[in-house]
Formats: structure tokens, sequence, C-alpha cells
């Protein structure tokens, strides 16, 4: 006698992920995904844009609307959105379809969520981002660099090493050598233009004081 059953798991089945801030029990959760038509996309690129994503999404059915996840405290991109459709056999087909597709050379993310309420389009991370990019070791261009603790860790190192150095040239008596001058200098606009530079949309400059171009606009 031949099982019915597959020896896989279906692509269009949602996670078993449980959103701990979901206004409601765990049931309710998970009755809400069996008939919702909106998806949550992640893993996006900070510079990924609404009609980009329009356009991959609309393969599967008529999008109702995408609502572009914001950084808290910036109202900026923050790498994820939520799409709605009009049915839910679409988003099913989504996931079945689009997750681990790339947008932007990034592997994005989708899953069926039980519906978009206002707020939740924010980032949840103390530094007003998502959680995921306050311990980020790796560097990604893609989502503004140093995850936001490395980054600020980095930086009070960088004001650490600079004032000590500056106060050991100045209690010397003879001021900042020659040779040294350039590079003590170069390094204090480095670290000032960083934290003015980080939105720019001409690039961004990286932790050695390089000139990036921005990842949205590469040739």
């Amino acid at each position: 006698m031949v099982s019915n059953k597959s020896l896989f798991p279906s692509l269009a089945a949602p996670s078993t992920y449980f959103d701990r801030k979901y206004k409601g029990t765990r049931q309710d959760f998970f009755n809400a995904l069996a008939v919702s038509a909106t998806l949550y996309v992640g893993n996006l690129s900070f510079y990924t844009t609404e009609e980009q994503i329009l356009a991959l999404f609309g393969k599967c059915g008529p999008v109702k609307r995408i609502i572009m996840g914001l950084d808290r405290l910036k109202r900026t991109p923050c790498g994820f959105c939520f799409v709605e459709y009009f049915h839910h056999k679409d988003a099913l087909k989504c996931v079945q379809f689009i997750n681990g597709t790339k947008l932007d050379d990034r592997a994005i993310r989708t899953d069926i969520d039980p519906g978009f309420v206002n707020e939740r389009q924010y980032g949840r991370g103390k530094s007003g981002g998502q959680v995921r990019d306050e311990y980020r070791k790796e560097y990604d261009a893609g989502r503004g660099g140093w995850g936001a603790q490395d980054f600020s860790q980095f930086e009070a190192m960088q004001e650490q090493r600079l004032a000590k150095q500056e106060e050991t040239y100045n209690s010397s008596g003879a001021g900042i050598p020659t040779g040294a001058r350039d590079d003590f200098y170069q390094a204090s606009r480095n670290l000032t233009a960083k934290r003015e530079d980080d939105d720019d949309a001409d690039g961004y400059v990286d932790e050695f004081g390089r000139h990036r171009p921005n990842p949205r606009f590469r040739p």
C-alpha cells in the first residue's frame, strides 16, 4: 500500500514562529495564520524600494498594499516589510516560490503573518532598527554597515584612543609630531564624517576612512 503522505514538507507551509508581542493567545495567532493574506518579508537591503518589492511579489498575485519597515527613531527603511495580498492562496504561493529569492543581491525571507497592525512597521531594537542588527558582528553595507552595538563600541574606542593620543602629545609640550599630525586630524575627521554620512545617498565612509559607494546605485 502506497502512503499519500509526502516525503518532503510543503514549501508553502508557514513557519512555527510565534510573535510574543501578539495581542492574543498562541492558538489565536495560528488561527489567524491559517487565513491570513499578509506576509512578513525579512533580510531586505535598506536600499530596496517599494517599487522593487511590488515588481517581485506581484508575480504571485495582486498586491493590496506594502508597508515598509522603518527605523523607529530615524523613520528610514530598516530591512523588512509587510506585503498584503487580497487572497490567502497568493500569500502561500509567495512563501513557496519567493522565499529565498535574491532581491538586491540578498536572499530574502518570507513568512505568513497574522496581519499588520499599526506600530508594527517600526524596528524593535534599542537603536531604532531591527534587533538582529543590534548584535550583528559582520559588516553589511546593505544594512547600514556595522551592527549598532559594535559600531558604538568602535566609536567609543576610537574617541578614547584619540583623546589619549592628544593628551600624550600635549603633555610632552612639543605638540603633535609633524609626521603624525595629518594622520591624527584625518582620524578625527573620519570619525565625524562617519556620523554625518551614514545616510548619504552618494555613499558612506568605512571604519578606515575610505569612501564606499551606496550599494543602491552600484554599477
